[in-house]
């Protein structure tokens, strides 16, 4: 078993991931936490990462333990720094091969229901890390290319793209985050079949020709310190950028048949 205090997992994130595997555990047939995304590819920094997560239970979700995992997010939102990045589904273990059904989730401070993406299973079979019980490998399903191209595809044309029509949400920085990395993560992934972290994001970026000052913007506040605040002239125009970059880049994936499939 790989613990959350084990080699692997980031020393800022350990007393956390050490509390909720606890108080998880304790509350809720807990029979394995596994971690994906940034934490698990090698990306994660402290306090602008989110923390995510998968926990299999032994069964389904219950309105009386829905009620106790809000009392156990809420306590860890009051003493952990880091709480308010923390993301975690859960899933009974004999749903874990349904792709489109919904599970349980604590994200951005409530509970919700969403489902666990193809991307999310590709990356936990990949890469995931393992916080208690048994690795992805013996629970989770393959995630075949044809399935991973088709979620993909349809995100970005269902989801992104009609996105790009809302100028005002384009003067967030997570929208000109995600929509900019989505684009170069996607592109990669549908040509190559690899997931790659945000950093190589912004690489790729780089030679898919994307606004310099815009990705430098993106770099800047993930992995270093920002000067001072953005002014509203510069998200103005960072948004224009970012929307009309975000859109071209769609239609050109979206016309040209992925190496997946």
């Amino acid at each position: 078993m790989t613990l959350p205090g084990a080699p692997g997992t980031p020393a800022a994130a350990r007393p956390l991931l050490e509390r909720f595997t606890a108080d998880l555990a304790a509350a809720l047939p807990l029979l394995a936490l596994w971690a994906h995304g940034s934490l698990a590819l090698g990306d994660y920094q402290p306090g602008r990462s989110d923390l995510d997560l998968i926990a299999v239970l032994t069964d389904e979700v219950s309105p009386a333990q829905r009620a106790v995992l809000q009392r156990l997010h809420d306590a860890l939102a009051r003493d952990e720094p880091l709480a308010d990045k923390l993301h975690c589904s859960y899933v009974a273990r004999a749903h874990l091969a349904e792709v489109a059904r919904s599970h349980v989730t604590w994200a951005h401070g409530e509970l919700m229901t969403r489902p666990v993406s193809p991307v999310t299973r590709r990356e936990l079979l990949q890469g995931g890390l393992r916080l208690h019980g048994p690795a992805p490998a013996g629970l989770v399903p393959a995630v075949t290319d044809a399935e991973l191209a088709e979620f993909i595809l349809s995100d970005l044309r269902d989801f992104w793209l009609p996105a790009t029509g809302r100028a005002r949400v384009w003067l967030r920085d997570i929208w000109v985050d995600l929509g900019l990395l989505t684009l170069a993560r996607a592109s990669v992934t549908l040509q190559e079949g690899r997931l790659i972290t945000k950093r190589e994001a912004l690489e790729v970026l780089a030679g898919m020709d994307a606004p310099a000052d815009v990705v430098h913007d993106i770099y800047q506040r993930r992995y270093e310190t920002p000067d001072a605040p953005a002014s509203r002239t510069w998200r103005i125009r960072r948004a224009r950028l970012a929307r009309a970059f975000v859109r071209a880049g769609i239609e050109r994936v979206l016309q040209s048949p992925p190496g997946l499939i």
